[in-house]
């Protein structure tokens, strides 16, 4: 009996000391394979970063010839392909350049001057293309871009020949965060690093001739005037914003220092217990944004009135000769574009949207960031053709509703001040923007009419 007992509990020690062994095999085998996945996963992730990085070196020696090229065309013609080549190759760079695993100053000097060789290049490629001769201006700063250019080519070239040696890998660089690349390679490369770093402090001050410049080169936010202020003061301003009448709490939510336009952040509880959020600018103490989620259930004003309700509300609040422009409907609410205007010439970069609640025309929020960034006094008075020269420059088809003068914004942060003309093509509405100076047409935008909103593409 006592044997049969001993059978069993040897039986039964065997048992789970083979289950331990066969769990022991399972874990280690999933080891293996999280192992071998990761290393996969490295290597794969090695090897993107490799080739984004090498496509880099080869734009960025393209744009390095084009520029060269650029600097020796006698004819429009040929300079015209030559730049916008050169603009097609600053784009790939930047994009190549994006891929790479690495956030510092040094690439985000790279990246601001490729994106200036591929914005100049396109407006002179313009210049080009209406057959305008380069001026010395043009040249001489070609030339210094095409300076800069050679410094990056040769940067590059060194990393490449690190990368290619072993002497850093990319999976180094991730492991180590956003530190700054020189730091991360520590002594590799660090002094050519440093002598780009320094080159490019020179450069962020280049200011070349054309529309482009001043945006490129400039921070500074046009409209945000004023000395910085402390968060006391801001939640002062906030709550007179709002009208200290209808406050019944305030708190505090920080600062937000990262953001477009650092700003003191706040919420607000009304008497009714709704919340609404505020944030004032350390600079000048002006609102940026300010909103309430207040519930609309009907529909009782026009557009017209909460046009009129709006841009009474801006009045209120300091934002003289706003003008409506377009507007979006949604659940009760809409929001409407105001933008400034100055001596009746509209300025669509200044910009204002304000929620207007459609069941009793009460404002329910307004953000203020364009308006913020770019309101400025502009000199309207470069004005070389009359509005009627400038009809000649549109599609006959096209049946003028209305025309005035604006100032439109631009893709490359620009400003244009042209003739606004808008009008019809059979039962398609659109508004054509042409150049005071020259008679190009900058932009045609069509007007999308929907139940809840105008809107332009």
């Amino acid at each position: 009996m006592n044997q049969l007992k001993d059978w069993k509990e040897r039986l039964k020690k065997g048992h789970m000391l083979s289950v331990i062994c066969v769990l022991l095999m399972i874990v280690a085998a999933l080891g293996i394979i999280l192992y071998t996945k990761q290393r996969e996963y490295r290597q794969a992730s090695e090897n993107s970063y490799n080739m984004a990085f090498y496509e880099l070196v080869d734009y960025v020696q393209n744009v390095e010839t084009y520029l060269a090229k650029s600097l020796i065309s006698s004819t429009s013609e040929h300079g015209a392909e030559t730049l916008t080549n050169l603009w097609r190759e600053a784009n790939l760079a930047q994009s190549y350049l994006a891929r790479l695993p690495i956030e510092s100053q040094e690439l985000e000097n790279t990246e601001k001057f490729l994106n200036q060789v591929s914005d100049y290049s396109y407006s002179l490629s313009r210049k080009n293309i209406y057959n305008e001769n380069l001026t010395e201006e043009d040249l001489k700063n070609l030339k210094d871009l095409h300076s800069y250019s050679v410094e990056l080519e040769n940067t590059l070239n060194q990393l490449s020949d690190d990368l290619n040696t072993g002497r850093f890998s990319w999976g180094e660089l991730t492991k180590k965060g956003t530190i700054a690349f020189a730091q991360q390679v520590d002594n590799i490369s660090k002094e050519s690093f440093s002598n780009l770093e320094e080159n490019f402090h020179e450069y962020s001050g280049l200011i070349y001739d054309g529309a482009f410049s001043e945006h490129l080169t400039n921070n500074e936010k046009k409209g945000l005037t004023g000395n910085d202020i402390e968060e006391e003061q801001a939640k002062e301003i906030a709550e007179d914003f709002v009208g200290k009448d209808k406050i019944k709490e305030t708190s505090n939510l920080g600062f937000s220092e990262n953001a477009t336009i650092p700003a003191y952040d706040f919420s607000i509880t009304n008497h009714s217990n709704e919340s609404i959020n505020i944030s004032i600018s350390k600079k000048g103490g002006h609102v940026v944004y300010m909103n309430s989620n207040r519930a609309v259930n009907s529909e009782v004003i026009s557009q017209e009135e909460a046009n009129n309700k709006g841009k009474e509300y801006l009045e209120r609040k300091g934002f003289q000769n706003m003008k409506e422009t377009y507007y979006l409907k949604q659940e009760g609410i809409v929001t409407i574009n105001y933008a400034a205007t100055q001596d009746n010439v509209v300025m669509y970069p200044d910009l204002i949207k304000v929620k207007v609640a459609l069941d009793n025309g009460e404002v329910l929020g307004i953000e203020t960031t364009g308006y913020l960034n770019n309101h400025t006094q502009r000199d309207v008075s470069k004005i070389k053709m009359t509005q009627e020269e400038a009809k000649k420059s549109l599609n006959k088809d096209l049946q003028i509703g209305s025309e005035g003068l604006a100032v439109i914004p631009t893709e490359w942060q620009s400003e244009i001040l042209c003739y606004e003309f808008k009008g019809k093509v059979e039962d398609r509405e659109f508004l054509v923007y042409i150049n005071v100076e020259n008679g190009r047409e900058e932009d045609v935008l069509m007007i999308t009419n929907t139940p809840n909103g105008t809107l332009t593409m």
